[in-house]
């Protein structure tokens, strides 16, 4: 697919489907390109479309199935749309770190493909802001979902939830306690941690 040029070719993307419940639609919205008046249009179509595809099927799927609704905050951004993000301290990180990332359709300096989206499972938001304890979401996808970096914020319990043809497997937090929550290599690392997301579970 080239890229679009026209609203009809941009609604043709938007319609492709990509799982069960998520169209190409879904990973476009951006406040940063519609603010600013920057398109966020993919200059790879197949690639992104690729990618979010995994995304999809892998890890936003299955955790819709078991929790409900998600509601995605930030997914694709277009190069000029995440620089200007970086540039303007939005939260984005430099384009060569966002390759394989939020930047779905340019493979990154190891010349692999990925990427990434910042969502809320809104069944979670109101044990979180009860709690705090963001880390039983954490840790449930850390013990059922394939591997994947997560990264969590303060508002509504978002995370960063990452496909990539090399897939990480680290949790870190923006929210306390600030950090890395586990990696490779950490005490905390294997086994289950069952304990950690069962008042969760019991909420549901």
């Amino acid at each position: 697919m080239k890229k679009p040029g026209s609203v009809q070719s941009l609604e043709t993307l938007g319609r492709v489907r990509l799982s069960k419940s998520f169209f190409m639609r879904d990973m476009l919205y951006s406040e940063i390109a519609n603010f600013h008046g920057i398109p966020n249009i993919p200059d790879d179509p197949d690639l992104a479309i690729h990618t979010a595809t995994q995304l999809c099927k892998s890890l936003l799927e299955p955790l819709q199935e078991r929790f409900g609704r998600i509601s995605i905050r930030s997914a694709y951004r277009a190069p000029a749309v995440n620089q200007l993000g970086n540039e303007k301290n939005y939260s984005c990180a430099s384009n060569e770190a966002n390759y394989a990332g939020h930047i779905f359709d340019y493979r990154d300096a190891d010349g692999l493909c990925g990427a990434t989206a910042s969502i809320v499972v809104n069944s979670f938001i109101d044990y979180f802001e009860e709690t705090h304890h963001w880390q039983a979401m954490a840790w449930w996808i850390h013990d059922n979902l394939p591997p994947t970096d997560l990264y969590f914020f303060p508002k509504l319990a978002a995370f960063n939830i990452s496909w990539h043809e090399k897939p990480g497997r680290t949790i870190k937090s923006y929210t306390k306690p600030l950090g890395t929550l586990t990696k490779p290599g950490m005490d905390n690392f294997e086994g289950s941690h069952a304990a950690e997301y069962e008042a969760f579970l019991a909420t549901l």
